[in-house]
């Protein structure tokens, strides 16, 4: 029986520990120098309560020099056999290093050299848990020697209890239309299980379009999606179709057409872009792919008034800033309602890292969609449902979300000192909000490309035991795991110090 604090919330401090609940889910058996001026040292200074404060006059210099390189002929025979079969029999479409990890615990990974990295990247904002968590791997052992997969043809335990708990927590923390609090049942919404992001928003799309045609007796007129620069929603077509980037669309056009793109926080020209024959708004409260931009409350309240004025779906895509990477539950959640979507998309941690997405809908939205119009052969699995229900049990539990809120603050504070000590390679800001952080870099690949690239400190830090990844053409960015401690933050920042100071130098010392 996992009922021990320690496997309920993963390795947490003690003193968000003795705030715990037992876990429940008893049918499967179961958290620059002294210099500076006082303004940017304040900057420095952590007012955590459960951390002693953090000072720092300088960056620090413990890692200048490479600790995980190695050349290709003095990597394992197995590696390399591993890497050989790769380049033989899978598709080409990743740009990989040498790297073949073999395993994990919390936020810590090995590869088959044995050679130690801390894990910055999650999975890409998708294993929440960490790595090897004992609850996950309970739950996944006890349901899989039950049911693994029935198909939609059924019902199954897990799904409508999944469904119930995302809407359920949607209502008491706020989001799509709920102000926080809320007890009423009615106005409701529903929730269709897809196996990832990309599925989830073609999904959305398909609802608005069957909206629109509901709502204007079938006429084929409104059927324009409105999406904006800088987002990312999936590679397949129709998600694809609404991700306006031309490396990823250009070989595969024509795409799926009737398609607008304006530009996020910009007002001038949002009632032309959003015109009566607009089906579907999609967008992100907080940008991932292209570089961690957070968009702004006053710009979302505009976009919902004019999707209201020509009845046109709004769509929140919260696959990566959504499910407590921000500190709540979804990244609008703390913005009033009139900021709130229609539809709100979600997948990457929802699972720790066993495949699953979801589509959320007001209930009006749903109307619509009966018996025929959408379905899938994987989603909403027995066993992808039994671990989405454990894992968002366990983060959405009070003390797991004030830990959340800490560790998020102590991770802001340390990159706060960055753009003070590297003026020339970090602009000044520290972008995203919660675990989902962007550090914006001056060189964007067209303009200061005599400065440092953010691609150069993501290969650097691997070079020295931290896995990091970019965002847009002008970011590194941080999206660890969400019980990530505070050693990991401190192991975390201090290389990217030293990162940027070897960057800086144009040599590795």
């Amino acid at each position: 029986m996992i009922r021990t604090t320690t496997a309920r919330f993963g390795r947490l401090p003690h003193s968000v520990l003795s705030q715990a609940r037992p876990a429940c889910l008893d049918s499967l058996r179961q958290r620059s120098d002294s210099s500076k001026s006082a303004a940017f040292q304040a900057r420095c200074l952590s007012s955590s309560p459960f951390y002693p404060h953090y000072r720092a006059a300088s960056p620090n210099t413990s890692y200048l020099s490479a600790t995980h390189t190695l050349p290709p002929a003095d990597l394992s025979v197995e590696t390399q056999k591993l890497l050989a079969l790769g380049e033989e029999y899978l598709l080409g479409v990743y740009a990989r290093p040498d790297i073949v990890l073999s395993h994990g615990k919390g936020s810590w990974v090995w590869d088959l050299e044995g050679r130690k990295y801390l894990d910055f990247c999650a999975g890409i904002a998708v294993n929440a848990l960490g790595h090897g968590d004992e609850g996950m791997a309970e739950v996944l052992k006890t349901q899989a020697a039950k049911l693994i997969h029935s198909s939609n043809v059924y019902h199954n335990a897990w799904s409508p209890r999944l469904a119930s708990l995302l809407v359920s927590l949607t209502r008491k923390e706020g989001g799509l239309g709920f102000a926080p609090g809320t007890t009423s049942s009615t106005p409701g919404a529903k929730v269709f299980f897809a196996n990832s992001g990309t599925e989830a928003n073609e999904g959305a799309l398909k609802i608005a379009r069957r909206l629109a045609r509901a709502r204007t007796d079938d006429s084929t007129s409104k059927t324009f999606f409105v999406c904006f620069e800088n987002a990312f929603h999936g590679r397949t077509m129709g998600a694809l179709s609404v991700t306006p980037n031309s490396k990823y669309q250009a070989p595969f056009r024509p795409l799926v057409g009737d398609v607008r793109v304006g530009k996020v926080n910009e007002l001038d020209g949002l009632n032309e872009l959003i015109d009566e024959n607009t089906c579907g708004v999609i967008v992100e409260p907080i940008q991932g792919e292209g570089g961690v931009n957070v968009v702004e409350m006053g710009w979302l309240s505009a976009v919902r008034k004019r999707c209201d004025e020509v009845k046109a779906t709004l769509i929140f895509d919260e696959v990566q800033c959504g499910l407590y990477r921000t500190g709540r539950l979804w990244a609008h959640s703390r913005l009033p309602v009139d900021c709130h979507p229609d539809i709100v998309t979600m997948a990457k941690p929802l699972a720790g890292g066993y495949p699953i997405g979801a589509v959320m809908v007001r209930d009006e939205v749903a109307k619509p969609m009966g018996p025929g119009a959408h379905g899938t052969t994987f989603g909403g699995s027995p066993l992808a449902c039994a671990l989405g229900h454990y894992v968002l049990s366990r983060v959405s539990d009070p003390a797991f979300v004030a830990y959340i809120d800490d560790i998020s603050s102590y991770l802001e504070t340390r990159l706060h000192c960055l753009p003070g000590w590297f003026p020339k390679t970090i602009q000044p800001e520290i972008r995203g909000r919660g675990l989902m952080r962007g550090l914006g870099f001056w060189n964007n690949g067209k303009v200061m490309k005599d400065r440092v690239a953010p691609g150069k400190v993501m290969e650097l830090a691997r070079e020295r035991g931290l896995l990091v990844l970019t965002a847009g053409s002008d970011a590194v960015r941080l999206v660890p795991s969400l019980n990530v401690g505070r050693a990991e933050v401190d192991f975390a920042v201090d290389v990217l110090e030293s990162c940027l100071s070897v960057a800086e130098n144009g040599s590795k010392e």
